[in-house]
């Protein structure tokens, strides 16, 4: 394929191919193994991404209307904590004219989202409230499904179908027949009382029974709704208000203090024999056993970052509620971080802004407050930046730091929260295997799922060939004896 139409893909593809094996498994995951119609789904959706200019898609590129009438965006979780993107269908108007830029509207979303969360997968939401002939378009809707089935491999979870106006089930059965048998089974059709069953009332609005009070607006896009860190006993001082001299002093003596002991320390961040040491000098600053070994690292630019993906946080069985993050500076000045969260009333995150010594390690403990419970819908964001070697450390001028530092020299990554709901183990042994053992994360379990459903389809195939052989064995063997009685009965018939 390279060789004949290497002249049709875009050479970054090529290359995010030839380094990504998490790229090439999802196409071979959506294929089901089977390398000849992967390869034929890379050669088609690489084409495609080349026509449609995929990697040069940006606000600056798209029509600013586009954006301001909200019929495409991306916003909240589901229950199993995966992505919204959402369709206001009664937005959206036929207009051939159009028709390209909603297109590439579409692409700019779904490639938005596949480099800020790694490829994780999504939950479509169709929000057909409202809407009726005038707002059927099945080109544009088939764009939308054969991005999902030929162009995003292993991007799709299922397609949340709202209030579907009877006038519209004829132009779904086409739409059905584009699906194909694998992605049929992801259409869920929905009104206002079973809804629920799918995605929570927090991330549903008020017109689907839920009570999310988001309204759509842009500028800017719409991000996951990250709100001001919490430190260990409550809110920071927001970064906009006017902060008295006492608050200042007081926060920069603070400051002070516990980069002071992060330097005294920094030789034993990393140690679970000095965690545990840390432990019994300070009981107040509890190290959550889950983080006794780090199990994935996220290489930044600027900070590794463990865990890559997941913080993992115990269910009320469990009762397991602190989490660690480990931030190691990889460059040559002091890196200014700080932590936001998409759930502020359930965290407490100490420290949760304040800076990193070059190629140094910094523990962040994240605990649950109160009597919260961690959700799948829960995020993290951390974000990290280069200071000057002449910039103070303390909260003041970080906070100065941060109003002036340009929006593109800041490094982000995301972290989601994951709930272990297995009852806590029964004898010591069970307890302490239990850290040497790498946890599942969602899509080890998705890959591993979807594998022995592939296995279970491979032995229908063969039995139902089985079956198959057996009933013409059955039906030949009838035919046998019939034959064999016939000739008998002619030779019987030719002696008498």
């Amino acid at each position: 394929y390279f060789l004949d139409k290497s002249d049709k893909y875009d050479s970054r593809d090529v290359e995010r191919l030839q380094q990504d094996d998490k790229w090439v498994e999802n196409y071979l995951i959506w294929r089901h193994d089977v390398v000849d119609d992967t390869l034929k789904m890379i050669d088609e959706s690489f084409q495609w991404r080349k026509e449609y200019t995929v990697n040069d898609l940006s606000e600056s590129v798209l029509p600013k209307w586009l954006f301001e009438i909200g019929a495409l965006f991306l916003h909240g979780y589901d229950k199993e904590g995966y992505k919204l993107f959402w369709f206001k269908v009664k937005h959206h108007t036929r207009d051939p004219k159009q028709q390209l830029d909603k297109k590439k509207l579409v692409a700019f979303w779904l490639e938005h989202y596949a480099k800020r969360d790694h490829g994780k997968p999504l939950t479509v939401v169709f929000d057909m409230a409202e809407t009726g002939i005038s707002h059927i378009d099945l080109d544009f809707v088939r764009f939308i499904v054969n991005c999902f089935t030929d162009y995003y491999p292993n991007f799709l979870t299922k397609i949340v179908i709202f209030e579907m106006p009877w006038i519209m089930n004829a132009a779904f059965k086409i739409v059905k027949g584009w699906l194909g048998p694998d992605a049929i089974s992801m259409l869920k059709f929905t009104n206002k009382s079973d809804v629920q069953e799918y995605i929570s009332v927090e991330y549903l609005p008020p017109h689907m029974g839920g009570t999310d009070s988001f309204k759509y607006s842009y500028p800017p896009l719409v991000d996951d709704d990250f709100q001001t860190p919490l430190c260990e006993n409550g809110p920071i001082t927001s970064e906009d208000e006017h902060e008295s001299k006492e608050e200042i002093d007081a926060d920069t003596k603070e400051a002070g203090e516990l980069n002071e002991a992060q330097n005294l320390n920094q030789k034993k961040m990393n140690s679970i024999e000095q965690i545990s040491k840390s432990e019994e000098t300070d009981k107040t600053e509890v190290k959550p056993k889950n983080a006794k070994k780090a199990l994935t690292t996220f290489k930044g630019p600027l900070l590794h970052i463990s865990p890559a993906e997941e913080l993992y946080f115990g269910s009320k069985e469990t009762g397991e509620k602190k989490c660690l993050i480990v931030l190691t500076n990889v460059t040559k000045n002091v890196v200014a971080f700080k932590v936001r969260t998409t759930a502020p009333e359930k965290y407490r995150v100490k420290p949760s802004n304040s800076s990193c010594e070059p190629g140094t390690s910094l523990d962040i403990i994240v605990s649950l407050h109160g009597g919260f419970a961690a959700s799948l819908q829960d995020r993290f964001l951390i974000m990290a930046a280069e200071m000057d070697q002449s910039s103070g450390a303390g909260l003041p001028e970080l906070t100065q730091f941060w109003k002036e530092v340009p929006r593109t020299k800041v490094m982000e990554h995301r972290l989601r929260c994951h709930v272990i709901e297995s009852s806590k183990p029964s004898s010591l042994t069970l307890k302490d295997n239990a850290f040497n053992i790498p946890a599942k994360t969602n899509e080890d379990l998705h890959v591993q799922l979807t594998h022995l459903l592939q296995i279970n389809r491979r032995l229908e195939e063969q039995m139902n060939r089985c079956l198959w052989f057996q009933q013409l064995s059955v039906v030949l063997s009838l035919l046998s004896v019939t034959v064999a009685a016939f000739c008998f009965y002619l030779a019987y018939a030719q002696r008498s």
